[in-house]
């Protein structure tokens, strides 16, 4: 059985990763995306110390559709270089699991 992931990402602004979000699930490669408006952000950045506002988006999925997402996440991006990082789930409940799996099921409807 297909264990449930998390991918992390930020984004720059809200609307954009609203519509990023909303692909992902369109395209069945997120159960459901979280968005959080409102985070700052401190960074270096080609020699340069950063500090931006961005939104967290947590894609919630499935372990075998992470590259799949990280791929569309660099398609739907502004930046060059995004933060995408897999997050690996401990434990899951089990009907949300199977909440989770049916939605992101590339064969369902």
């Amino acid at each position: 059985m297909d264990r449930a992931v998390f991918v992390y990402t930020t984004w720059p602004t809200t609307a954009g990763a609203e519509a990023a979000g909303r692909t992902l699930v369109e395209r069945r490669l997120a159960a459901c995306v979280n968005i959080l408006p409102g985070m700052i952000s401190h960074y270096r950045w080609e020699g340069k110390v950063e500090r931006a506002e961005e939104t967290v988006m947590i894609i919630k999925t499935r372990a075998s559709l992470a590259g799949a997402v990280s791929d569309a996440v660099k398609e739907l991006h502004s930046y060059d270089t995004p933060a995408i990082v897999v997050l690996p789930l401990e434990s899951v409940e089990k009907r949300y699991l199977g909440w989770l799996l049916a939605e992101t099921d590339p064969d369902a409807e």
